[in-house]
């Protein structure tokens, strides 16, 4: 953008501004200075190009109108662009730009209910917050996730990789999490009313603060060293099929004679 100037009075005259120069060699490289000089005075004068100016400045305001006013039509632009990423790849291993595309979606609060992102590479992917309901996490990696806060009833992460996993605070009414890895998964005040630990490997994991666990199945789930467990929640879950067991080889032997009753 260019901003035209009008000087008060002229620029002095040739023969005024070569007397003020004492040195005579450089007034050969200061004339074409003074030219310059004339020609811009000139056309500052020019109306025409005064309106030209003003238009251009005019143009830059209705610009920004326009990108302002079309602000929620290209959000919505971006977010059918990330539920093309999500529904393309379904199905497919790998990331395939699912990753970015559900945290995108979260950061604007658009709910993920029934999301479907079977054998996922997610790992370390932020849905603190998340509106995830029935969505279907299902032989993920989502190892170092965090789902903070999250909505994550009847959702399903069945032989998904948590590890290090983040559930504070997550409603996980119903959930299933059969063959799970949690190891050190951190559950710290989720409700885990109905959720199926059924198989699930919760060695280390943090369940300071859960609630609802005695609506919990935990059948074979291996509950070895888990940290800050309710009172009583060992004892329950011993009775109710969990397993207590260090070593991972002893824990496959179980699953395995369990899978051959079947």
């Amino acid at each position: 953008m260019f901003h035209l100037e009008s000087p008060e009075k002229p620029p002095e005259s040739w023969e005024q501004f070569r007397d003020r120069v004492k040195t005579h060699w450089a007034r050969h490289f200061l004339y074409l200075d003074w030219c310059f000089a004339q020609l811009a005075w000139r056309l500052s004068r020019w109306s025409l190009l005064k309106v030209l100016a003003y238009a251009e400045t005019f143009s830059v305001l209705v610009a920004l109108i326009v990108w302002v006013a079309e602000a929620g039509e290209r959000k919505q632009q971006k977010h059918y662009q990330a539920w093309q990423v999500i529904n393309t790849a379904q199905g497919k291993g790998g990331s395939g730009g699912r990753l970015d595309a559900l945290e995108q979606l979260n950061d604007d609060h658009v709910a993920l209910v029934g999301v479907d992102v079977n054998q996922a590479y997610l790992r370390n992917i932020h849905l603190e917050r998340a509106d995830l309901r029935r969505a279907t996490f299902v032989s993920c990696d989502l190892r170092s996730s965090h789902f903070r806060r999250a909505g994550l009833q009847d959702t399903t992460f069945t032989s998904a990789n948590l590890r290090d996993a983040e559930f504070r605070g997550a409603d996980l009414s119903d959930a299933t999490l059969i063959d799970a890895d949690l190891t050190d998964a951190d559950f710290r005040g989720a409700k885990v009313p109905g959720v199926t630990f059924n198989r699930a490997d919760l060695r280390g994991a943090d369940l300071s603060g859960i609630t609802y666990w005695r609506k919990a199945s935990v059948r074979l789930a291996n509950i070895y060293g888990v940290k800050n467990p309710p009172d009583g929640f060992v004892k329950w879950a011993t009775e109710h099929g969990a397993v207590e067991l260090a070593a991972s080889d002893q824990w496959n032997a179980k699953l395995e004679a369990d899978a051959e009753l079947k």
